[in-house]
């Protein structure tokens, strides 16, 4: 039986099918289709005439939406978390994580929705605005594009659909090809609410399909996370839109020499630089090691690395995973084999069969490899030693990228240079840079995006400033 998509709340299906194979090993996940050429128009339309609606829809109608679907995925987390592991190979384990996270994202929007509410200026601050207030509100900027990658199928998902709900915007979900599943597990349950006609839609797609929908003036804004080649084609090809973009990395960690658990930040580089295959933006990729704790922190990290578990997603004893697709699996295994061709030391890992790679770790890797100079997007953990905690700050500068980093140093003041130093959007003091709470601002600087996910930070991106002068007349 195939499941549908979403036009505007309603179910269909077509005659393009797609089946869902699992990464691990082929089986079928499940079966969909693509959305035809005139669902698409009409999920379209249907977005479009709902603009009004949707804006004006009162805070409780959407945070109650927004609730229902929040309540429902704890209902049927386990389902949603099979369902994570068998179309992305994620290891269930972290499926697991994936949807309780996506729960408090849920819930972080029926929040948000009922305190937005925006703000009071006083104007008499200068001559001739005496007697004047401003009363500042955020309005909806209009329907929202929202494409997805495959790595977080269901939060990053969530991370488009709550914060558009709570903000008064309708919205179409374009999910990543490989795992349209649980995005339309989604629509399932926002069916059970009662949004108006228009206010969603979730539209399985070829890559033609999308291509023409971005330009359509129809959606004036696009919410984009994936690779920073096609985020940034998108967004130099619309130039009167506003474009929002959640793109890659390649985190960055400093492990300093006053940070006492070297065993302990060993243990946390080493899952959070390969769980789920490494599949994340915020994967931990270069860690930077002050040289008077390298010759400890190294053996640790290699240790831990080995003893992670790497095979059958639906064992709840795996760690890693298989990589999405065996393209992916081939790229990074074609990537460590060149850094150790041009003289890096191969420490932990370099097998694999398919798509299951054994975790990698690499010391004296050229600055110029494509292991440091480019998102792994895979379980391979580069490590460098430095001199001085400012040395490794420069180095980790060095990137295109910009996303979050680590720093593991108990030196408040040193806490405070580094995050004022370094050039990500994000700094996580005393852990790995993976770490992420749902309801913070999120997102980068240089080629790792525009604008911040967060459901508020998001809210104030799909939304603009609206201002109504209120004057007394002193008669």
């Amino acid at each position: 039986m195939s499941t549908p998509y979403w036009v505007a709340g309603k179910p269909r299906t077509s005659d393009s099918p797609v089946t869902v194979r699992s990464p691990f090993d082929a089986t079928v996940a499940g079966v969909t289709s693509n959305a035809t050429a005139a669902d698409i128009e009409e999920a379209v339309a249907a977005a479009a005439a709902a603009r009004d609606e949707v804006a004006s829809a009162p805070a409780h109608v959407r945070a109650d939406a927004l609730d229902h679907v929040s309540r429902r995925l704890g209902e049927r987390l386990d389902e949603v978390a099979a369902l994570i592991t068998a179309e992305s190979g994620k290891p269930i384990s972290w499926a697991r994580v994936e949807v309780t996270r996506a729960i408090a994202t849920f819930r972080w929007g029926a929040e948000e929705a009922r305190r937005f509410s925006g703000s009071v200026q006083r104007l008499d601050t200068d001559p001739g605005s005496e007697d004047r207030v401003a009363l500042v509100r955020q309005v909806p900027r209009g329907p929202v594009l929202g494409i997805t990658p495959f790595n977080f199928p269901v939060n990053l998902v969530a991370h488009k659909l709550a914060p558009a709900i709570a903000a008064g915007c309708p919205v179409i979900i374009k999910p990543a090809p490989a795992t349209p599943l649980s995005a339309l597990l989604l629509g399932e349950l926002l069916a059970e609410t009662d949004l108006p006609t228009g206010a969603w839609s979730v539209l399985p797609m070829t890559n033609e399909q999308i291509a023409e929908m971005v330009g359509d003036p129809r959606l004036p804004v696009i919410s984009f996370t994936g690779s920073d080649a096609v985020g940034f084609r998108i967004n130099d090809a619309n130039p009167r839109k506003h474009v929002l973009l959640e793109l890659g990395g390649n985190a960055p960690v400093l492990i300093c020499p006053d940070w006492s658990d070297i065993e302990g930040a060993a243990a946390r580089v080493a899952t959070f630089g390969t769980h789920q295959a490494g599949q994340s933006c915020v994967s931990v990729q270069r860690v930077f090691v002050h040289t008077d704790v390298y010759d400890r922190f190294v053996p640790a990290l290699v240790s831990h690395v080995r003893g992670l578990a790497n095979g059958d997603p639906a064992d709840p004893n795996t760690h890693v995973g298989p990589m999405i697709n065996a393209d992916a699996a081939r790229r990074v295994s074609d990537w460590v084999a060149d850094a150790v061709t041009r003289g890096a030391t191969l420490l932990a890992g370099g097998g694999g069969t398919g798509t299951l790679l054994d975790p990698v770790v690499l010391a004296d890797v050229p600055p110029t490899c494509a292991v440091v100079t480019e998102e792994v997007f895979g379980p391979v953990i580069v490590v460098q030693r430095v001199e001085s905690v400012d040395a490794a700050i420069t180095a980790a500068n060095t990137s295109r990228y910009g996303l979050q980093a680590g720093v593991f140093t108990h030196d408040l003041r040193l806490a405070a240079h580094a995050t004022a130093k370094l050039q990500v959007g994000g700094v996580v003091i005393g852990d790995v840079p993976t770490y992420r709470a749902d309801q913070m601002p999120y997102g980068g600087i240089k080629d790792s995006g525009v604008g911040r996910e967060g459901v508020l930070s998001a809210m104030l991106d799909l939304t603009e400033p609206k201002v109504m002068v209120l004057t007394e007349f002193v008669s």
